[in-house]
C-alpha cells in the first residue's frame, strides 16, 4: 500500500543519470513529481516518460520538478534519457531502498510469472515536502495530463 497523503514525504538521496547525488528534501519550494517506474526501455515506461517529456513546457512554467525512479542503473538511466531527450533527472535506486521507502516495492504477474518489482505509481509533492496527491496503477498514456491537471489545485 503506497504512503498517503498529507505526511511528509520521505526524503533520501539517489545518484541521478550523470551520477550525481540528487536529495529530495532540495526541492523543497517547489511542487514535485515523483514517478516510480518499472524498467528503462520498456513500452509502458517509455510512454510515460516522453508523455511527461513532452508536457515538461507546461510543467515548468507551473514550476513544478519532475523526477523519474527506477531500479535501473544511473548508466541505463543516461542511454534511455539521450535515446528519448528526456529533459529531466532519472534517479537510480539499484537496491530499491526508495522504492520500498515509498511502498511501491511488490509483488507484480507478467505472462503467469510472479516477482517483486515497481509499481507504478506516481506521488505530487507540495512545496513544503508534503505529499498531497498519490497515483496507483498509472495508465502510461494518459498519466502526465492527469498529474498535470492536479499540479493547478497546489
Amino acid at each position: 500500500m503506497p504512503l498517503s497523503s498529507g505526511i511528509p514525504a520521505p526524503d533520501f538521496e539517489l545518484p541521478d543519470d550523470t551520477n550525481v547525488t540528487r536529495r529530495l528534501s532540495s526541492y523543497r519550494g517547489r511542487p514535485v513529481i515523483l514517478y516510480f517506474y518499472p524498467k528503462d526501455d520498456t513500452p509502458g515506461c517509455t510512454r510515460e516518460a516522453c508523455n511527461f517529456r513532452d508536457d515538461y513546457s507546461a510543467y515548468e512554467k507551473a514550476g513544478v520538478a519532475i523526477l523519474g525512479v527506477s531500479p535501473d542503473t544511473a548508466r541505463s538511466h543516461a542511454r534511455f534519457k539521450a535515446k528519448n531527450q528526456l529533459p529531466f533527472p532519472l534517479l537510480a535506486d539499484a537496491d530499491h531502498k526508495v522504492c520500498e521507502l515509498y511502498a511501491v516495492w511488490g509483488p507484480k504477474k507478467f505472462k503467469g510469472r510472479e516477482y517483486e518489482g515497481v509499481l507504478r505509481t506516481t506521488y505530487l509533492i507540495d512545496v513544503q515536502g508534503n505529499i498531497a496527491r498519490v497515483f496507483e496503477n498509472v495508465r502510461p498514456a494518459e498519466h502526465s495530463v492527469e498529474v498535470l491537471e492536479a499540479t493547478h489545485s497546489l
